[in-house]
């Protein structure tokens, strides 16, 4: 039901309970019992999701390039960053940078 409240004009509840097994069978979410109700967890991190995303992304659009990547993202955020967030970038750079040498 959770599931469900939490998607804007949302199916079935029948409809969402399939999607939600189809997702275990495929070994993206796992439940477990809470009294008489399944709770559904991913079977990953948010992190670990999110890296695997973006490398992916990587891999499809940009021939593997970070740099590519990166100048995507800047090309199409640039405009709605302050500059506390291009600070952080540029120390996030540097960073990088330190630890590759």
């Amino acid at each position: 039901m959770e599931v469900r409240n939490n998607i804007p004009d949302p199916p079935t509840m029948n409809a969402v309970r399939r999607l939600l097994s189809i997702l275990e069978e495929k070994g993206h979410v796992m439940h477990e019992w809470d009294g008489p109700r399944h709770v559904y967890k991913p079977v990953v991190s948010k992190n670990e999701a999110s890296g695997s995303a973006i490398d992916h992304l990587k891999e499809t659009f940009f021939e593997g390039s970070t740099a590519q990547a990166m100048a995507a993202l800047l090309d199409r955020g640039a405009a709605h960053m302050n500059d506390e967030e291009f600070d952080a970038l540029t120390e996030l750079i540097e960073e990088a940078r330190r630890q590759n040498r």
